[in-house]
């Protein structure tokens, strides 16, 4: 079996992909970018919650 270093088989790997185009790439970065504007949306409307229970009246 012969080693494939591992820029040569980058680079076959992009070869081989040329022929489909950009739909696995875009496919990823518009899941990537779902899933991040998800969890921002979690992170920043977390603080507006109004949780009564865990306050300590001072």
């Amino acid at each position: 079996m012969e080693h494939v270093t591992a820029a040569r088989w980058i680079t076959e790997a992009a070869v081989a992909a040329e022929p489909q185009g950009p739909g696995n790439l875009l496919r990823v970065v518009l899941i990537v970018m779902i899933v991040g504007c998800v969890l921002g949306g979690w992170f920043l409307l977390r603080g507006y919650r109004r949780d009564d229970d865990r306050r300590d009246d001072d």
